[in-house]
């Protein structure tokens, strides 16, 4: 293709303007050379990208489809994240600002990070004993029971479901684990929590963490004519050594047993990932193996319950075995930088 040809030869400068948002023009930019196979391979800035999109209120998945779909130009990209997620604040793009440029912003974005310097901690010893061992810990009454609420019922009416109408679970798209909801004020409300923020703040060491924006869960009981069909275990990050630390998160929005569908994972397997990995045969995928063989164990809890684990803990969900569907929000957060620590290899 000549170069006069190429989608990028006529794409607006780069260099970015007084108002835009940080790291955005290069984001856009390099997602539509990707859907024009112009790049491949790895993203150097991948943790960045999502920093960005969480801070502007948008999925990763719900971005990149959007793009990928209509190869929007950056004006008309601007207006999609304003319809979608609104306009960002002035506090939104200065701590972006200060993310990619280091400017000297942090006063205008430490407001909550000042209040979680000075919150009492929300995770005895015994848990952060727990979590060294097992590599996940329960936050109880993560958020208020209203709040659970709340967020639940925008999940039933984004579903068009009802509670008392079971048929209306099994409708059409509803049966899929994942729902595709990313803005609500219900959903947000609950990222904000500052109980939750001082959890994530003792296992990462540092208040100054990014809220990510991620979607819900609705995984109905297994019946005939529909079974579980996953995720099972796996994990959602590269098994290449050293695994970095990092954590997950998911908040169950109403009482979830076990049998439920909870949310499964092989405990203390982050402390012997790196010899499991060292001891598979030559050329053997880690990702196809039985990993319930090494010892998965589905952890309920009540609404309210946030549950964070390391990620390389494998994880999924598992079939609905009772009587309701379970309801949960993702919720995540993360520091500016990832870096590898071996606190708890």
């Amino acid at each position: 293709m000549p170069l006069a040809d190429h989608p990028a030869a006529t794409r607006p400068s780069l260099e970015p303007g007084q108002n835009d948002v940080p790291h955005l023009r290069q984001y856009w930019s390099r997602m539509l050379d990707a859907r024009a196979g112009v790049v491949s391979g790895s993203n150097p800035d991948y943790h960045r990208d999502r920093l960005l999109l969480s801070t502007l209120g948008l999925g990763l998945e719900q971005t990149s489809q959007y793009l990928m779909q209509n190869a929007p130009g950056f004006d008309e990209f601007n207006a999609w994240i304003i319809e979608t997620a609104g306009k960002p604040t002035d506090t939104a793009i200065a701590r972006l600002r200060h993310l990619i440029h280091g400017t000297a912003q942090a006063a205008a974005i430490t407001e909550q990070h000042q209040q979680i310097l000075v919150m009492a901690d929300v995770l005895d010893a015994d848990d952060l004993q727990f979590w060294q061992e097992n590599g996940y810990v329960i936050l109880h009454d993560a958020v208020p029971a209203a709040d659970c609420a709340a967020a639940e019922q925008v999940i039933w009416n984004t579903l068009g479901a009802r509670e008392d109408d079971i048929e209306s679970w099994y409708h059409g798209q509803h049966a899929n684990i994942m729902v595709q909801l990313f803005q609500s004020a219900a959903l947000e409300k609950n990222r904000r929590s500052l109980r939750i923020h001082k959890a994530f703040a003792q296992l990462w060491g540092t208040a100054d963490l990014w809220a990510t924006t991620d979607r819900c869960g609705f995984n109905v009981p297994d019946r005939p004519g529909h079974r579980f069909r996953g995720p099972d275990l796996h994990w959602d990050m590269s098994l290449q050594q050293p695994i970095p630390f990092a954590t997950q998160g998911i908040l169950y929005l109403t009482d979830t047993p076990p049998e439920q569908g909870a949310l499964t994972v092989v405990p203390g397997f982050h402390r012997r990932i790196d010899a499991w990995l060292d001891q598979l045969p030559a050329g053997a995928d880690p990702r196809e193996q039985d990993l319930h063989a090494l010892g998965s164990v589905p952890i309920g809890g009540k609404a309210g319950d946030l549950i964070i684990w390391l990620q390389a803990l494998p994880h999924g969900s598992r079939a609905n075995l009772g009587s309701k569907p379970r309801i949960v929000q993702y919720i995540n957060m993360l520091p500016s930088e990832l870096q590898i620590q071996q606190t708890w290899r």
